[in-house]
């Protein structure tokens, strides 16, 4: 996959020729130093931005083919999205939060799934509550309730523990966790904190827009040596963009 921002003396090639599975059941972290196209993977990945070359496919879906209703249809249907603005709707419910991608969808909810949701995320006490009066932990364990009812086929999570403390943050990436572990999700997260990227099965390195390294199943001490050698590698070439 190519993405390629602008044109003439001014393009930026953000995305430059990456070849990456993420297979089903796993949990992948991916850093980078600023500007390395992490955050560029994740939107084209998840059909929030078109490629400028290349294939992007979901179980079976080619991306790059659809117009812009199927597109949305299928970020509605069979993909989550985690960011770390909660982007819950202030003046909704937890529990109609957690339903309103599946209202809009006109997708039948099962009898009791909302509540079951709620539960075992430790929120089915706050179901009738509004997002001003939670913490951020758990306006996040909201919006990771959300992404897990319509049992997508992956959760795309941007700096999900980015807004929080570090008790919050090891809160929710234990959710995470237990959703690919217990519930067989398949989860793909940009983040920028090694703590958060050691919870992960693999850490998915970038750097100028090339996958640099792949390292399964790292300590949070590994990925912030390799982080010190990508960024130190940026700055040695004129600095990080």
């Amino acid at each position: 996959m190519v993405k390629v921002y602008g044109g003439g003396a001014t393009a930026a090639r953000v995305l430059d020729g990456v070849s990456l599975g993420f297979p089903r059941g796993t949990f992948t972290a991916v850093m980078g130093p600023s500007g390395s196209g992490k955050s560029t993977l994740l939107h084209c990945a998840a059909g929030l931005d078109q490629p400028t070359s290349g294939s992007v496919s979901i179980e079976g879906t080619e991306l790059t083919t659809l117009d812009e209703a199927e597109s949305t249809r299928l970020r509605r249907d069979r993909l989550g999205f985690i960011f770390q603005s909660y982007n819950l709707v202030p003046t909704l419910t937890v529990a109609q939060n957690v339903t309103l991608p599946m209202e809009f969808a006109a997708r039948p909810i099962a009898k009791g799934a909302v509540r079951e949701i709620l539960a075992r995320l430790g929120l089915e006490q706050y179901a009738q509550t509004r997002p001003a009066a939670l913490s951020g932990g758990q306006q996040q364990r909201v919006a990771i309730a959300r992404a897990l009812l319509s049992a997508p086929a992956v959760i795309f999570a941007d700096e999900p523990t980015g807004a929080l403390d570090s008790r919050s943050a090891a809160e929710v990436l234990s959710l995470l966790r237990e959703a690919v572990d217990n519930w067989g999700r398949t989860i793909v997260m940009v983040t920028h904190d090694p703590v958060a990227a050691a919870v992960a099965d693999a850490v998915v390195f970038f750097a100028d827009g090339r996958v640099a390294d792949v390292v399964p199943h790292p300590s949070a001490a590994q990925v912030a040596a390799q982080m010190t050698r990508l960024t130190d590698g940026v700055v040695s070439r004129g600095g990080a963009r």
